[in-house]
């Protein structure tokens, strides 16, 4: 399959669509990203002074972005205006006609405060598609409350289903419920761009981080609810499918993951050379397994750790059972398979000459969706999306700068 990524920009899926994302941190520009993959124009707004709250979280890139910062914003342009600013606005309400989304994260009743809530900018741009992330169901007595991942990741259970039995309560490596928010958000988006094309109305969306949250629960969540209880907690194994998980070989992890019957047979014989094993009636089906796990599970354990990991892998792929060897994050971004993929590629910065940036992780008729743009420096569009859109002459954008309403680009 092809991995070029010569997508002509007017031919993308969303080209001609124009985002106004005003949210920060991470849902949201997550969701704006998505949009801005697909082709959408996407024009964040950011604080003057400090933009994105992410621009001082992780390792500092040049003068204004963060390593955080880029995971979540490549291929979009960085405005800066106050919006608690009457001037800054003014702003948001004139460019408001010439957009099709606008997303935010506020505490509920903040976006109202500032003169942005969805019944105030309807009245501009009636068709307008208005997408605001919360923590909570914002008619409930828990709507101003603010939403943070690591807490949500608490309260919908999910740290409660991650990890081994013996282990406390751990929580995902990543901002799982804030990653699946802002593709939760996406797709509603993408749904309502749809309805307005049939129908020629806008639409509120509302998305709450709980919600996302006890979404990824997934299989685990209903297992839960059949049970009237918790689902034990079986850390790199699976639930219901033994063998399946994370197995130590004598140099180093793997992962095994026999999916059905004859694939354990072929794992018996071909792979740890114990016919003996899937003869027996107890494991001979993986329903026995699952029952008799903590009889077989130790007997695996041994005669994995017995052979070299090369050993076992190139066995396992001969047989046809899925399986890879557990690699480091470093390592699997350095690999080949990702170089050959082009799932990271430096762009050019202004300031350290070139930084690493994600490519999005689509393929539309065989071929990459392209990073147009690398994640904006601070302020870096504010100047050239004012005069294309408003018209503004470089003295009025002087001027309003001069009054703290908005910063002008300096290069990083």
């Amino acid at each position: 399959m092809s991995t070029s990524t010569s997508h002509p920009e007017h031919d993308l899926p969303l080209a001609g669509i124009r985002v106004l994302d005003l949210s920060r941190v991470f849902a949201g520009p997550m969701c704006g990203m998505v949009l801005g993959d697909f082709g959408a124009e996407v024009i964040k707004v950011e604080h003057p002074g400090r933009g994105d709250d992410t621009r001082d979280w992780g390792i500092r890139i040049g003068k204004t972005e963060t390593t955080y910062y880029n995971s979540m914003n490549r291929n979009k342009r960085s405005i800066t205006v106050d919006l608690q600013s009457p001037k800054g606005l003014k702003i948001i309400h004139a460019l408001l006609p010439q957009c099709d989304v606008v997303i935010h994260n506020f505490k509920t009743g903040g976006a109202e405060k500032l003169g942005i809530g969805y019944e105030q900018l309807k009245a501009i741009k009636p068709d307008l598609i208005y997408c605001a992330v919360a923590g909570y169901d914002t008619s409930g007595p828990e709507a101003s409350r603010p939403g943070y991942d690591l807490v949500i990741q608490a309260e919908a259970g999910l740290m409660a289903l991650n990890g081994d039995a013996q282990m406390p309560p751990l929580k995902f490596g990543v901002a799982v419920v804030d990653l699946m928010t802002g593709m939760y958000s996406a797709q509603a988006i993408l749904a309502a761009l749809l309805r307005r094309e049939r129908r020629g109305v806008g639409q509120l969306i509302e998305m709450a981080l709980y919600d996302c949250g006890l979404s990824v629960s997934g299989y685990y969540g209903l297992d839960a609810l059949q049970l009237g209880h918790d689902p034990e907690r079986y850390g790199n194994a699976h639930p219901s499918i033994v063998p399946y998980g994370m197995y130590e070989a004598a140099d180093g992890p793997l992962i095994i993951a026999v999916g059905n019957n004859a694939q354990f047979d072929k794992f018996c014989r071909q792979v740890i050379m114990r016919p003996d094993i899937v003869e027996n009636p107890l494991f001979a089906t993986n329903v026995e397994r699952a029952k008799n796990r903590k009889e077989l599970g130790p007997m695996l354990k041994a005669l994995i750790q017995s052979f070299p990991r090369e050993v076992l892998l190139e066995r396992l792929k001969v047989a046809g059972i899925p399986c890879g060897k557990v690699a480091g994050l470093h390592e699997a971004l350095t690999s080949e398979r990702t170089r050959r993929g082009r799932m990271v590629q430096d762009m050019a910065h202004p300031v350290v000459g070139t930084t690493p940036v994600f490519a999005p992780p689509y393929r539309l008729d065989g071929q990459r969706l392209p990073i147009r743009s690398a994640p904006p420096t601070l302020g870096e569009g504010t100047r050239a999306v004012l005069q294309e859109l408003l018209a503004m002459s470089d003295s009025q954008l002087e001027a309003l700068q001069a009054a703290g309403v908005l910063t002008l680009p300096n290069n990083g």
